[in-house]
């Protein structure tokens, strides 16, 4: 028995190694290839980093690439890697989901010519692997970060036109000198990059990786701190800091040594102007919904298990309903309760998850979760006023604790005018056009100066903001409905020094910039278009990485898939907002899926319950904050400003929740990044 299982064992060894053999006779060049990639090709979500000498190719400061790389590490737990020649350092952390068993990047090309690091998912990456195949490339991995290097080598830097995902990636062509960055349609994945004053280019997916540099400039952009309070964000391509910049969405920018870097813009979004009254809207359901359905397909490929967010509104609930017709298992879902039942949308995405049998759990924010503010901070790296962060935060932890990647609905409002804003901005301009004339602009202006505020009233008589908003252009008026405070409150809040330094700057002067570049006469379309280039990358999809990948959580977001998006903004405006009803087609086409009391309920904001908790849990917090040394030091503030408002909200009187909010985080940036790093430094160079 002993000799019959030693000679079966034999036979197993002797057919492994024949099988071994053959391959490695049949196709030298594909091993010669693993072992110049170093069997490191895997399709992950991560952080990238670089140095690149833009003149010459000076040695690299390693230990400030490695000190790079490390400080994002929440954004890949599971390996790191590096490269470092004369001249170029890359850097990479890993988080893996599809081909587990690789390593890390960075990853070459079969002579190492060609190397990348990657954030991102490439969805089709095995139609590109074929297509390169078919045109002589060897690739030892089933892995979309090894599709980049060979889509280099075939196509330049016009690969990015092929690729169908999100991604920010950097690409080292050695033979060329020349380096490329690059970031998805959308702004999905984040690129942040600086040209310092020594002749070094270093890029980050995050900012807080570049602020490990002592060189870098820690002045603050004050157009940015002006853009910041009137959004909640600050708008692409700018940064909270003068010489920092990320790569705009649907960009690359092109660094060959020696030579002064390319910008250019690869990708825009086209939206139609015509009015359609004869589609087959039966038809169209149809079809958005198979296109949709590939689109979700497409971004369930994993080697983990993907589950979704949950939060009872159409977009998520779309996503479940659609994943649960692909999946033979039921799928996971996550959701966010609150204690406060006005802010609480459990029990509708509960009727979702009922329907579709998943396993769905929930967690509960509280109010004490405010305790997480500076972390917040810290993890956005520059000021962001959206307290939703924080509940996005919760739910991305609960979902981690689970699995590693979700789908998310995020953009179907931006796609299929989903907005409020966007109704009350149409019903603004028919009015506009009915008054007509300079004159009744005129007189609208006197009236609006005239109307007392009174945000402690009904809504029906807190008209003031809807005559200011008259007064103005159809353009000015949506910059003022996207801000969360008004210009003449910005105006009381700033210090004479930043006022005098602004000379006159306005954040709508952001939005006047985009509209000037967009091919949209149709009123409705344009303001789709400004949010596609400003809130949602700015806010929506910085809000969704951050707070993920600082969980280590991979989310995917199918409805905005560049060819879906692509094809809702072909469909005529009047498929999307129609009667007063935002989302008319999408809908429509959910109808079989969805019940009413989902598709057709009071939309609500994902939001926390700002203005209660100022005067509670957060009122301490608040006068020590903004009262205290660090807004003090900025010299960027009114100081009889802040106190009046701290008083007025303390008295209940107006609604400050969200500018405080603001300066909150502004305030923990400060304190945290500009006056303790500033400490840092000190001792530093003491030592």
């Amino acid at each position: 028995m002993v000799q019959y299982r030693v000679i079966v064992n034999t036979w197993k060894v002797f057919l492994f190694m024949t099988v071994v053999i053959c391959l490695k006779i049949q196709s030298p060049k594909f091993n010669a290839h693993c072992l110049a990639a170093g069997d490191r090709s895997k399709n992950i979500m991560c952080g990238i980093v670089g140095i690149f000498h833009e003149r010459d190719r000076n040695s690299i400061d390693v230990s400030l690439l490695k000190r790079m790389n490390r400080v994002q590490v929440h954004r890949g737990p599971d390996g790191s890697g590096t490269h470092i020649e004369p001249g170029l350092g890359l850097g990479h952390q890993r988080l893996s989901i599809i081909d587990l068993s690789a390593g890390a990047q960075p990853l070459y090309n079969e002579d190492k010519s060609v190397a990348v690091v990657f954030n991102g998912e490439i969805y089709n990456f095995k139609e590109l692997q074929k297509n390169l195949q078919e045109k002589g490339h060897s690739f030892c991995s089933n892995s979309d970060t090894e599709v980049l290097v060979h889509a280099y080598e075939e196509w330049g830097p016009d690969l990015v036109l092929r690729l169908r995902g999100m991604f920010a990636f950097a690409i080292w062509d050695k033979s060329n000198e020349i380096l490329l960055l690059a970031r998805d349609r959308i702004g999905i994945k984040p690129l942040h990059y600086v040209h310092l004053s020594d002749g070094r280019l270093l890029f980050a997916s995050e900012l807080k990786s570049l602020l490990q540099c002592s060189k870098l400039s820690k002045k603050l952009d004050v157009s940015s701190i002006e853009s910041y309070f009137a959004y909640g964000y600050i708008p692409d391509p700018a940064t909270i800091f003068s010489e920092v910049k990320k790569l705009p969405p649907g960009f690359y920018l092109t660094i060959k040594r020696g030579e002064q870097p390319v910008l250019r813009q690869y990708w825009d979004i086209t939206f139609s102007n015509e009015a359609d009254s004869f589609v087959n809207e039966r038809v169209l359901c149809q079809e958005l919904i198979e296109r949709l359905k590939e689109a979700v397909s497409s971004h369930l490929v994993s080697d983990v298990p993907v589950a979704a967010f949950l939060s009872g509104g159409v977009d998520s609930s779309a996503l479940v309903a659609l994943m649960s017709a692909l999946s033979q298992a039921p799928i996971e879902t996550c959701s966010i309760s609150f204690t406060e039942s006005q802010f609480d949308e459990a029990s509708f995405a509960q009727v979702v998850a009922s329907r579709y049998g998943t396993r769905h759990s929930e967690r509960k924010v509280m109010a004490d979760d405010v305790s997480l503010m500076d972390q917040l901070a810290a993890i956005y790296d520059e000021p962001f006023a959206d307290s939703s962060a924080l509940p996005t935060f919760r739910l991305c932890e609960h979902a981690a604790s689970k699995v590693k990647v979700v789908l998310s609905g995020d953009g179907g409002d931006e796609n299929f005018a989903g907005y409020r804003s966007y109704r009350l901005h149409l019903n603004k301009n028919r009015i506009r056009d009915m008054l007509g004339g300079p004159i009744s602009s005129q007189f609208l202006t006197v009236l609006a100066a005239a109307y007392p505020r009174m945000d402690w009233a009904p809504r029906i008589l807190r008209a003031k903001r809807t005559l200011e908003d008259l007064s103005v252009d159809a353009l000015e008026s949506f910059a003022r409905g996207a801000m969360i405070t008004r210009h003449g409150e910005r105006k009381s809040l700033f210090s004479e020094r930043l006022l005098r330094d602004l000379a006159g700057y306005s954040a709508s002067e952001v939005m006047r910039m985009h509209a000037a570049r967009a091919a949209c006469r149709d009123p409705l379309s344009l303001v789709q278009y400004l949010d596609f280039k400003m809130f949602l990358p700015g806010d929506i999809l910085t809000k969704v990485d951050r707070a993920s990948m600082a969980n280590s959580l991979e989310v995917r977001v199918p409805i905005l898939d560049h060819l879906f998006v692509e094809w809702v903004a072909g469909l005529s405006p009047n498929l999307k907002l129609r009667a007063g009803e935002g989302k008319y087609i999408f809908k429509k086409a959910l109808q079989p899926y969805l019940p009413a009391n989902i598709l057709y309920r009071k939309k609500r904001g994902f939001e926390i319950p700002l203005q209660k908790w100022s005067v509670t849990q957060l009122r301490k917090r608040i006068r020590k904050s903004i009262l205290g040394g660090a807004l003090q030091e900025s010299g960027l503030f009114d100081n009889n400003f802040l106190r009046q408002l701290i008083k007025e909200n303390e008295a209940r009187i107006g609604n400050h929740g969200t500018l405080i909010w603001s300066l909150l985080q502004f305030e923990s940036f400060f304190r945290n990044t500009i006056i303790n790093g500033r400490d840092s430094a000190k001792l530093s160079s003491a030592a």
